[in-house]
């Protein structure tokens, strides 16, 4: 599906509903399928939530998660301590070249069974599911915290839990923080401290009713609307919550910069533009790369430069996510510099209209580049890929007025 995207101006003081965090999403379907009696509320309609639904419901051998890396990382977990369930974990082409061997010798270092069955340390792998005997052991703290989170989220089924020991610089500290939070909503006693984490054993818990928080990554692309529209232009958006779980949330304070403030009302947050004058960025986005694409963009669109530091793991997502952004604003007119973990793009004072944006099978490309449409008409390709984590995007966009028109 190839859209073009026209927004002259947006429809003012407009609501969007917008369904629960992929994140938290995963991480509660996993110890649902741990523990049984906890119910969910307000679940993601994402592919990657659907992936994980269908995989954990399954009694085949071969389950294949397409692209969700987090249904790849949380599953490896997950079945190798499915005692007497040999299982198969396949994705597509971009899934068999992106690593799992962190996480894959973490589990062996617990006693976990898993064989490589094409290429070393990448998918597809076989896990055959055992009483994981051990409960310590030491990871490299750079590395993607969705390794961690999938260690920690089957910790309370390991007989003396887990005691993880980070060495070095803790990546993406807010999404372990989420998990840890998650594990304690549902009664499993946590701690962080001094680069080691503690979760305890708990073999049994009271019914659970959770309700999931709406997706703060997904909020992340009206901030850039805003952002880039008129002054005093708004938007609300629900359900959200002022003391979140998740490390996106800090869009409320990074998007002030950007002339954008939010305002929290019961469960809803309501964007607006503010007269500011604007100033290059300069943000470390260690805790929340998947952040760096919407800002890029934002700020290319005002003709603002900024350095955006923190994204090691960019290289590793669904594309080289540093490459991909390159490609595509340049082709906009924009001056991009990368390396392994920053991006750097200088003040524009115009922007090339009529560009066709490639998305590379990933959906944030999709997103992050469509703002783009209130300032220029913008072609995206394959805008489907969207339906990975935000299914509804572009009827949203159609609600607030962009002019969406299929080729």
């Amino acid at each position: 599906m190839h859209l073009l995207l026209i927004a002259n101006s947006i429809a003012n003081k407009t609501a969007i509903s917008i369904t629960g965090s992929k994140s938290e999403t995963n991480r509660l379907l996993l110890l649902q399928g741990l523990y049984p009696n906890i119910t969910l509320h307000n679940i993601s309609n994402s592919d990657d939530s659907d992936v994980m639904i269908k995989a954990l419901q399954s009694d085949d051998s071969i389950i294949d998660i397409h692209h969700a890396g987090t249904a790849m990382r949380f599953l490896t977990a997950y079945f190798s301590v499915q005692q007497g369930k040999t299982v198969t974990l396949t994705g597509s082409s971009r899934m068999k070249e992106r690593p799992i061997h962190v996480l894959v010798a973490a589990l062996r270092q617990l006693g976990a069974e898993i064989e490589y069955l094409e290429n070393e340390n990448f998918p597809p792998i076989k896990i055959k599911g055992q009483k994981l005997q051990h409960h310590a052991i030491t990871l490299k703290a750079d590395v993607s915290s969705q390794y961690i989170s999938a260690l920690l989220l089957i910790a309370p089924k390991l007989e003396k839990g887990l005691e993880l020991t980070l060495e070095g610089k803790v990546t993406s500290v807010p999404y372990i923080k989420m998990t840890l939070a998650l594990l304690n909503e549902i009664g499993v006693e946590t701690s962080f401290a001094d680069n080691k984490i503690i979760a305890f054993p708990k073999k049994e818990i009271s019914d659970s009713k959770i309700t999931v928080e709406s997706d703060w990554s997904s909020a992340s692309y009206f901030y850039s609307i805003v952002a880039l529209s008129d002054e005093n232009t708004q938007i609300t958006l629900s359900s959200y919550k002022q003391n979140s779980f998740q490390g996106d949330s800090t869009l409320a304070e990074l998007y002030q910069n950007l002339g954008v403030t939010t305002t929290f009302h019961e469960n809803q947050i309501t964007l607006t533009k503010q007269k500011q004058q604007l100033v290059s960025l300069d943000l470390n986005l260690n805790h929340t790369p998947d952040l760096a694409q919407t800002i890029a963009v934002t700020c290319f669109g005002l003709g603002i430069g900024c350095h955006l530091t923190g994204l090691h793991t960019l290289k590793i997502k669904e594309t080289d996510r540093l490459e991909a952004l390159q490609a595509e604003l340049s082709k906009l007119g924009a001056s991009v510099q990368i390396n392994d973990d920053s991006i750097t793009i200088e003040p524009s004072a115009a922007i090339k209209s009529g560009i066709t944006i490639q998305t590379y099978d990933d959906h944030r490309m999709a997103m992050a580049f469509a703002p783009l449409a209130i300032k220029v008409p913008i072609e995206i390709e394959n805008a489907e890929v969207v339906s990975k984590s935000y299914p509804d995007f572009w009827q949203d966009l159609k609600t607030i007025g962009f002019n969406i028109l299929e080729k």
